[in-house]
């Protein structure tokens, strides 16, 4: 994962790789932009409050220039809420773009090397589906579904065993995580980015390194062959839903968060009031 402009005044690297839309002007348009901002102040003098997904992605945009004391972390939630799910289809799930980042190679090669391979439902389209395709026509375990529906995917998840998140770059924090943890879902997610801030390892999923087969394969071997242990992680991870990820949790969130800007707001209004006489 790239981080070569954090802590730069100017991201010139960003330009020389054309990161924004592909292309060197659009980046260099980006770049002075934030540079000039960033030497004005502006970032700190005319935003009360910046919300972050996850600490991790808090902590990048503090070492990106961000004022800490200004971002606040709030996650994403789900609603309605339609209770935690059977996990009785005793098979894996990957929801997602079906591309290099996501790290759909990884859960392929994961299952090549399985000696006992459990069902595996992919859902998703994107530039590797023909690489998708191939694998569900060779392995009858793997079954495309293409994309679907929000109620499909949701119904998808009451039934998975296990939801995988093989990402090899840093996530802000998918809706899928959210939503699996609301079917009581545990999640078998790579050790990097925010995804490793939301799931708890042993608790609520278990973490791998990304771009590891094998050590994605072990994760996938050890759910399905410790039903107990699966069974206590499911309610885990609906617990944890319960805490952080319903409408309520997130209004009481973000109500905390406007209360906070509208104090920093009104603060230099009151400093600069005269004295009651």
């Amino acid at each position: 994962m790239c981080e070569e402009c954090l802590g730069k005044s100017i991201p010139w690297p960003s330009v020389k790789k054309a990161c924004y839309r592909n292309s060197r002007a659009a980046s260099a348009a980006v770049a002075i932009m934030l540079s000039v901002h960033r030497a004005l102040g502006t970032w700190g003098r005319s935003v009360s409050r910046f919300i972050a997904l996850t600490e991790f992605a808090r902590d990048r945009f503090i070492v990106g220039g961000l004022p800490a004391e200004k971002i606040s972390v709030k996650s994403n939630f789900v609603y309605p809420d339609a209770g935690i799910g059977s996990g009785g289809g005793n098979y894996a799930l990957f929801v997602g773009r079906l591309a290099e980042e996501k790290g759909i190679d990884t859960l392929l090669a994961a299952w090549n090397r399985l000696s006992i391979k459990p069902r595996l439902k992919i859902i998703g389209d994107g530039p590797l589906a023909p690489e998708v395709a191939a694998a569900a026509a060779t392995h009858p375990e793997i079954e495309w579904l293409g994309s679907r529906s929000m109620e499909e995917v949701s119904r998808a998840m009451d039934e998975a065993s296990v939801l995988i998140l093989p990402s090899t770059w840093y996530e802000g924090f998918p809706l899928v995580v959210a939503e699996a943890f609301a079917a009581g879902l545990l999640i078998i997610a790579s050790r990097i980015g925010g995804v490793a801030d939301v799931v708890s390892d042993g608790n609520t999923g278990w973490l791998v390194s990304p771009g590891d087969p094998d050590e994605l394969g072990n994760a996938v071997s050890r759910a399905f062959s410790h039903r107990e242990e699966l069974q206590a992680m499911r309610l885990q991870a609906r617990a944890e839903f319960g805490r952080k990820y319903t409408a309520e949790a997130n209004y009481a969130r973000i109500m905390t968060i406007y209360a906070a800007a509208i104090e920093s707001c009104l603060r230099p209004v009151q400093l600069c009031q005269s004295p009651a006489i």
